[in-house]
């Protein structure tokens, strides 16, 4: 079993900055994906950026140029976020594969205009 925990959400004014933090604990063999996903009020969950195993990453084109993921180590992936818009508030979701597939509780960015 794997357990996620999230940090970082909160409010901020446009134009501001955020960075999010997801670890990892429990009992896996190796985490072969870690990304982060977001959920706005009467919107699907779509993928905001990920990062694999070996370091190659991808990102929702609505975010390209503005937001970064990392793996600051083998169990911890953080996201920032800067120049933030108000159509980036939803809550944040970490998604870990390791190999299953994990959730974390989300945390909730609100970025006000």
């Amino acid at each position: 079993q794997v357990q996620l925990v999230e940090s970082g959400g909160g409010l901020v004014q446009a134009g501001g900055s955020l960075r999010l933090s997801c670890a990892a604990s429990g009992r896996f063999s190796r985490i072969n994906f870690m990304g982060w996903y977001r959920q706005a009020p009467g919107k699907q969950r779509e993928l905001v950026a990920s990062i694999t195993r070996d370091g190659l990453t991808d990102y929702a084109d609505s975010v390209k140029g503005r937001f970064t993921i990392a793996r600051d180590n083998a169990i911890t992936v953080s996201l920032q976020m800067n120049s933030l818009k108000p159509e980036d508030t939803a809550v944040y979701f970490c998604r870990v594969a390791a190999p299953s597939i994990y959730w974390g509780q989300g945390t909730q960015v609100t970025v006000s205009s």
